[in-house]
């Protein structure tokens, strides 16, 4: 397996005059909450909105991303990691001109990278010579150090939480984890499968309270997606319900959603730790100070 220097060598120099790419990482602290749906669908919801859109799958044993939309990928980030390819080789072009990086399902040595290893993924795809506006990063559910290091690498971090008792504790582990491990202080929550609107308010509400008393990080409710017939028609299609089925409720959301996301503060520069597109935020404030 190459080193993660290697890794980032072998792709081509970024074009200096990229803007700085918005970079949001979508973790849970459980499986099964709809968190890879959720990233797949605020990504071509971003890019319907006009937001050039990079997919990155870093569920890096149990990816699904190319499963949901899809996909064939010919090369994944197992074949970057065995040196079979360059990551350049992986990208992938899905619908609504969507770029996708997809990793492997299958791949037990994939899941045990070292955090090395996970650093040297954010460096090679910070190399990526891809005029994006904003990437996606579909992470593991739970707490293992790569999903720590991709959502420390990310500017935005949305947790997806649904109401089970066991996904508002594992949601809170996960934050607790990222604020005192990882120094995250910023955290929007997105309330997934709700029957009402009510009840995701409320689902956050929990977290929010319990959150507040125990640690220095600041929730913010990013909204609901509903309990949708729809959505699960369009998983079965293995397409992306805002795609699919437009107009549906589970649709609407998702588009509020990015409307939402795309409404956020721009990264002003970097926060001096591991981050994806560093060299970017880096030079971003540079250039305005000479324009």
């Amino acid at each position: 397996m190459p080193s993660p220097d290697a890794i980032a060598s072998t792709e081509t120099p970024r074009n200096a005059s990229h803007k700085p790419v918005r970079v949001i990482a979508v973790a849970s602290g459980k499986g099964g909450v709809g968190k890879t749906s959720v990233s797949v669908n605020l990504s071509l919801a971003l890019a319907n909105a006009g937001q050039r859109t990079l997919l990155l799958d870093t569920d890096l044993g149990l990816a699904n991303v190319d499963v949901m939309l899809g996909l064939s990928p010919r090369f994944t980030l197992a074949d970057v990691m065995a040196g079979r390819c360059e990551l350049a080789d992986t990208v992938l072009e899905g619908p609504g001109g969507l770029w996708v990086v997809p990793s492997a399902s299958g791949k037990r040595h994939m899941a045990e990278l070292s955090a090395r290893e996970h650093v040297g993924l954010v460096h090679a795809i910070s190399q990526l010579d891809l005029p994006i506006d904003a990437m996606v990063v579909d992470t593991a559910a739970g707490i293992a150090d790569g999903v720590l290091t991709f959502c420390q690498a990310a500017q935005d971090v949305i947790v997806v939480v649904c109401d089970e008792p066991a996904s508002v504790t594992d949601a809170y582990a996960l934050i607790k984890v990222l604020s005192r491990e990882r120094g995250v202080n910023r955290v929007q929550v997105l309330s997934n499968q709700v029957a009402h609107p009510a009840e995701g308010r409320q689902l956050f509400d929990k977290l929010e309270r319990v959150t507040s008393r125990f640690l220095d990080v600041t929730l913010s409710y990013l909204g609901a997606i509903p309990r949708d017939e729809w959505l699960r028609r369009a998983v079965q299609r293995q397409e992306a319900v805002v795609e699919a089925f437009p107009s549906s409720p589970s649709a609407l959301a998702f588009r509020e959603i990015a409307r939402r996301a795309s409404q956020w503060q721009a990264p002003a520069g970097p926060r001096g730790h591991v981050e994806f597109f560093l060299e970017r935020l880096v030079s971003a404030p540079a250039r305005s100070a000479a324009a």
